[in-house]
């Protein structure tokens, strides 16, 4: 066996591994919300997950649209240090009744803005919005819109099917009487918000935890790996 073909072989069988590792780091880099259900007629606590995914630009801009067809008639936001955030309230379509009142207008959007320089690559935000009443359909979309600092935008905003088959860009869904997709273990929430640090600091020793495991079990088995075929091409040209 050729040495250099050998190694090449060894740099080739580790990338893959490493992409392999990697793509479901990047599936899980969405905008997302927690938690993913809520109960009809209440009103529920749900933050916002926001990873940048830049590894250059940091994310310094966030909208949260709200449906109008199914309105949230009251809807506020959680403090979040180095960011502003305002609700747009805007008429709606067409009027809707909500517990017999004809309603023409209601929350539309919420904007949060960086002050300072916002998500730098590598890291995320957390922001939680209170929301109600809880409409009683099926499910709610949530989209979003993250802007980076190098003027860049990314819209979260793509339907995920039943079968939980995400797609690029899903839209963060509150799941009310539909049952969310296959393999999502989030439970219903309509108690007190939760706290920004604490749901950040949770999240990112999770993830470092991922990530230190995943590439640690890489390297190890890179490494066991090389040494494999080394002994074997010494062996074969002995």
């Amino acid at each position: 066996m050729n040495r250099r073909f050998t190694l090449r072989a060894v740099a080739a069988i580790v990338a893959g591994a490493a992409l392999a590792i990697a793509a479901p780091l990047a599936a899980s880099a969405h905008v997302r919300i927690d938690p993913t259900t809520a109960a009809a007629g209440g009103y529920s606590y749900v933050s916002f997950r926001v990873p940048t995914e830049s590894a250059t630009a940091s994310t310094v801009g966030l909208t949260i649209n709200l449906p109008t067809d199914t309105p949230f008639t009251s809807v506020s936001y959680q403090a979040v240090p180095g960011w502003t955030a305002q609700v747009t309230t805007g008429t709606l379509p067409k009027p809707v009744t909500i517990g017999g009142t004809s309603v023409t207008t209601a929350p539309t959007s919420v904007t949060f803005t960086a002050t300072g320089s916002g998500i730098a690559p590598g890291q995320f935000g957390i922001f939680t919005l209170s929301l109600g009443k809880v409409p009683d359909t099926g499910k709610v979309l949530l989209p979003a819109t993250q802007t980076y600092s190098d003027g860049s935008v990314v819209k979260w905003d793509q339907p995920t099917p039943a079968s939980g088959d995400e797609p690029e860009h899903p839209a963060p869904t509150l799941y009310i009487n539909d049952a969310p997709p296959a393999g999502d273990s989030s439970i219903v929430s309509t108690t007190s918000a939760p706290d920004a640090s604490a749901a950040a600091s949770d999240h990112q020793g999770l993830d470092t935890a991922a990530l230190v495991v995943g590439f640690a079990g890489l390297v190890v088995g890179a490494a066991g790996l090389i040494v494999a075929v080394v002994a074997l091409t010494r062996k074969r040209a002995s």
